[in-house]
Parts: structure tokens; sequence; C-alpha cells
């Protein structure tokens, strides 16, 4: 199927379009889900582990299920990619992943839950993402760029096994599927003892689906190509700065699994919005100050290239793969989150006291 498909209509559409069918998938399920990695920090920074939490887990854990069942399964091979193959860095992931994670607190979401709201009406969450998506850029090329380089060159680790868990480790992908199994039954469990309807736990399966749908078509087209095709999966930092500077500065839009996948996430939270009856306008206000959104938008696209992905990129579909590097960005974007907002309820209890 993929051969034909490639041969009628090239390997960049065939990219573009996986990329809008995973990113439809993504976009009406996270609608549905309310999928938000930020949500999840700030239930635990508050001592509670509840459905926030355990939305994310089903999300995590389904995604490295399925990714690891097809590659143990000898369905698709991940091995090429980035997160594993290329060289990575220990020191960008940390300090990224900390300014990811205060970003995100203060930003109030992610780059891939600002993408949704943008969808669904948010006009803060438009601006911010916006402002992300420039400082990306500025980050990845521009200005910033001298700056990330030098944090990330400050400890490296090469492609292959130092930046595999499974291969570091020794263990295959039959255990890492059936270890990852474990944690979501568990994951399951705890949602529904906190009260998670079935129709949200469902949505969060599908989330997880994306993530390994993303990794079984980029692999596949690569296998199927005569041309060298990057196997990537569910991230929205790089490719919402692909699409946008491809927007304002070309006058075609070169194709691509990630240009499919931006229209195609809010497309689908879109339509999932107004099936439900959920658009609506949402601006910035005395309780929403647009100064904290922006703040955070630098920290957050700044953070996110310097930690090789967002919340999704790296925490979901990175971890998906064991990626080490992934799994130190998420660890790393817990942290700063969590001690974020145990610092602005510590601000907000201090300034109740003076009134």
């Amino acid at each position: 199927m993929f051969e034909t498909l490639l041969r009628h209509l090239g390997e960049p559409m065939v990219l573009a379009l996986a990329g809008a069918i995973t990113g439809l998938v993504f976009g009406f399920a996270a609608q549905r889900s309310r999928f938000c990695l930020r949500a999840a920090m700030v239930e635990v920074a508050d001592g509670s582990f509840g459905p926030k939490l355990a939305i994310w887990l089903i999300v995590f854990f389904t995604a490295m299920v399925l990714t690891q069942g097809g590659i143990g399964l000898g369905l698709f091979d991940v091995s090429s990619t980035r997160q594993l193959a290329a060289e990575g860095s220990v020191s960008g992931a940390l300090i990224g992943g900390v300014m990811f994670g205060v970003g995100m607190v203060l930003a109030r979401g992610c780059a891939s839950r600002l993408l949704v709201l943008s969808a669904t009406g948010n006009l803060r969450a438009l601006v911010t993402g916006l402002v992300v998506t420039l400082v990306a850029q500025a980050s990845f090329t521009g200005v910033l760029a001298p700056a990330r380089e030098a944090l990330t060159g400050l400890w490296t680790v090469p492609g292959g096994a130092g930046r595999s868990l499974l291969d570091g480790t020794g263990l295959g992908a039959g255990v890492a599927t059936a270890l990852a199994a474990l944690a979501l039954i568990g994951s399951l469990v705890l949602g529904l003892r906190r009260g998670v309807s079935l129709g949200v736990v469902t949505g969060a399966f599908f989330v997880g689906l994306a993530v390994a749908m993303g990794w079984a078509l980029t692999a596949l087209i690569a296998a199927n190509s005569f041309e060298i095709v990057p196997v990537s999966s569910v991230t929205f930092t790089g490719p919402a700065t692909d699409t946008l500077m491809a927007l304002v500065t070309q006058r075609s839009v070169g194709l691509s699994f990630g240009i499919g996948l931006v229209p195609g996430v809010f497309v689908g939270a879109g339509a999932a919005a107004l099936a439900f009856r959920e658009f609506r306008l949402e601006r910035f206000g005395p309780e929403t100050p647009m100064e904290r959104y922006l703040v955070g938008a630098v920290l957050m696209g700044f953070g996110a290239m310097l930690a090789g992905g967002c919340a999704v990129g790296a925490g979901v579909s990175g971890g998906a793969v064991f990626s080490t590097t992934a799994l130190l960005a998420v660890f790393a974007m817990w942290i700063g989150a969590m001690a974020t907002v145990r610092v602005l309820a510590a601000m907000g209890r201090g300034r109740a006291q003076t009134v």
C-alpha cells in the first residue's frame, strides 16, 4: 500500500497525509479527554493523585505499549529516529526541561494544549502559542541560537546505546511492552477510582494511539521509500515553527509529516469543540494577565528547543521509544512545573496575609 501511494503521490504528500490523519486523531481525542501535562503536575504538586494525572498516565503508557508492541512484533523500526540515533544533550534535557516546566505553568498549558485550546476559541492560547513558536524559531536559527548551542554542548551523549534506555539496560521491546502494560492497567484503575468517565478514558487512549500511529506511519513510509525519510511522531514546537515560517516566508509550503500534523490537530480539536458545543471565545482578563502568559511562552519556546522537544514530543513520543534524554527532559519538566506551582501558591498565600 505504501509503495503504491509513494509512487503516485510522492513522499512529501504521503508524509503530510500521515501527519494530518495523526493530527486529526490527536486533536479530537485531546480535546475530549482534556489531556494536559500541566494539569497533572498541578495535582501532584498539591499532593493529589487525581483524574488529570490518571489521564496523562493513560496517554503515556498507551503510547508506550502500542509503540513497543509494534516494534516487538517487527511491524516497524524506530532505531533511526533522532531521539535515539543522533547525539543527544543531557544538559539541554535538564535545563530546557526545567525551563519548559516553569513556562508551562505560567502559560497554563504546554505547546500541544495551547494548540488544542486555540482551536476551541481560546485567544489567550492562540497568542501564547504564537509567541512560543517565534521564540522557538529564534532559538533554533536566530539570535537565541548561540545560547542554546552553548547550553546544549555542556553535556552530550552519543547516539545509539547512549540514548536508548532499552539498549543501555539490555531490555528488549517485549519486556518494555509488558512493563508498560502493567503500568497502563494501574493507570486505568487510578482513573476509574478518581471518577474518570469511560468516554474520557477512551479519549486518552486515542491520544496515546496517535503517538504510536506517528511512529508507525513514518517508519513504514521510510521503509518503503527510495528517499531518506525522517522517522518521527507527534511533537509540536518544531512542526509549529516550520508551519508558521512556511506560511509567512514562502510562496508554497513544503510538505512533511509536521506540516500535516499541526493543522490536523487544530481541525480535530476544533471539530470536537463544535460537535460538543464547547467552542467559545476566551480573552485575557484581570485573572489571566497577559504578561504572565508571555513570560511562560518565552520560557517554553527556548526550553523546548533546548530540551529537544515539548511535553508531548519529548515526554510522550520520546518516552514511548525509551529515549534517555527524552525521559530526562520530561522528568525535569515535572520538577520545574511542580516547583513553580509551589512558589506561586506561597506567593498567593503571602499576598492574602497582607490584605
